[in-house]
C-alpha cells in the first residue's frame, strides 16, 4: 500500500499564550497514525478527519510551528472541531447521538499526547 493510500495522523497542539499558530506534537502514517487517533480518542481529544490537510501536514516535523501557507485549512479544521464541540454540548442537554465523521484523521490534540512512559533503569 503506497503512503497516500495508508492512514495518516497529525496532532496539533496551540495555545495562545505560548504559540504563534499551531504545532505539531506528533504524526505518522499506518500504525502510528492509528495510535495518535486511539490516544486522542482515549483522551477525549477532538478528532478531524480530512485526507488532504493530514497529508500536507504529515510533511512536517514534530516541533513545527504550521506554516502561513497551512493557517486556512488549520482554521477550517478549528471551526469544525469547535462546531462539534458545541454539538456535543448541546446533545448532552437533549441527549442525541453526538455526529460522526469519516475519513483519515488530523487530531487536535495536547502535548501529552506525544509523551510517552519511560522504561525505568534498576539501581545498581
Amino acid at each position: 500500500m503506497s503512503r497516500s493510500e495508508e492512514e495518516k495522523a497529525v496532532a496539533l497542539k496551540y495555545s495562545a499564550e505560548e504559540d504563534k499558530a499551531p504545532v505539531v506534537i506528533a504524526a505518522g502514517y499506518g500504525q502510528i497514525a492509528e495510535r495518535i487517533i486511539d490516544i486522542a480518542e482515549e483522551r477525549g481529544i477532538p478528532v478531524f478527519r480530512d485526507d488532504s490537510a493530514a497529508s500536507m501536514m504529515c510533511m512536517l516535523q514534530v516541533g513545527t510551528t504550521i506554516p502561513p501557507e497551512l493557517y486556512e485549512a488549520v482554521a477550517k479544521i478549528y471551526v469544525e472541531i469547535l462546531k462539534v464541540a458545541d454539538g456535543l454540548k448541546s446533545s448532552e442537554s437533549t441527549s442525541a447521538p453526538p455526529p460522526v465523521s469519516a475519513a483519515p484523521v488530523i487530531p487536535a490534540a495536547q502535548q501529552e499526547l506525544i509523551q510517552q512512559p519511560t522504561e525505568e533503569k534498576p539501581a545498581g
